[in-house]
């Protein structure tokens, strides 16, 4: 039978703020990331959702982003490569403790918002990147874009990589991300969204918001959970899966 991963970035709620439907979500996963409170969480908060992951049997990943709570990290910010590797490390081995003080393991490590994506183009943000993961040790995986800065500098740093698929955004003819503020950049129609990631999953490639062919090989799913949307998404995206004959399965289980 063949299998993927399905993933959704978690933890995303502040103090009294409160994001998404994260327990509920969880059913519906195979892997959780998890803030670690620079673009959003908090101690609090990635404690709670260290331990509800755990308890669904869901696999567990840090979520490390820009110092941006008041932009929630889809900002672009001009660090250094020496501030990045020190950004991903610190919040890495953070979400590492509250792991293991759980009795359970960290899994991969998956760069949130706009740092995803400046690494995803930027050779020198990749490997400061790569460098904190290596780092942090324990054979985390890193999870990013296919063909893109960030899985270059996986290989070069000897770390197991998950290629990403992003089942509710829209991608340019360059095979990147349609950036959030263009008009159909993120995906509302759920029957168009399960749909579009079955086939890009059977055909390894997805039809760019202009209708050109991208080729695309994935090990990964990736669902926004901040997304109004995001629970009744993943349950229609779970059934069609495991309906085609997919397993839904940690990427690390299947490598």
């Amino acid at each position: 039978m063949k299998s993927v991963d399905l993933n959704a970035d978690l933890g995303e709620s502040f103090g009294a703020w409160t994001m998404g439907l994260d327990n509920e979500l969880l059913a519906y996963l195979s892997s959780a990331n998890i803030a670690c409170g620079w673009h959003a969480g908090d101690p609090a908060v990635m404690e709670a959702s260290v331990r509800a992951a755990l308890a669904a049997g869901v696999a567990l990943g840090a979520h490390p982003g820009y110092p941006d709570l008041a932009g929630f990290g889809r900002r672009a910010m001009a660090l250094s490569a020496d501030e990045i590797y020190g950004a991903v490390l610190y919040q890495t081995g953070a979400l590492r403790a509250f792991a293991e003080a759980a009795g359970g393991r960290l899994s991969h490590v998956k760069p949130h918002g706009a740092l995803y994506n400046d690494a995803a183009a930027d050779p020198v943000k990749a490997q400061a990147i790569a460098k904190a993961v290596q780092a942090a040790g324990g054979g985390l995986y890193l999870v990013g874009p296919p063909d893109s800065a960030l899985s270059k500098a996986a290989a070069e740093f000897g770390l197991p990589y998950a290629r990403e698929f992003f089942a509710d955004r829209s991608y340019g003819d360059d095979g990147r991300l349609v950036p959030r503020g263009l008009p159909g950049a993120v995906i509302h129609d759920t029957k168009q969204a399960v749909r579009r990631t079955i086939e890009a999953l059977h055909s390894g490639a997805v039809a760019s918001i202009n209708g050109k062919s991208i080729e695309l090989g994935f090990d990964t799913i990736c669902l926004h959970g901040d997304n109004p949307k995001a629970l009744a998404f993943a349950r229609s995206l779970r059934s069609a899966l495991e309906s085609a004959g997919i397993a839904l399965l940690p990427f690390a289980q299947t490598r």
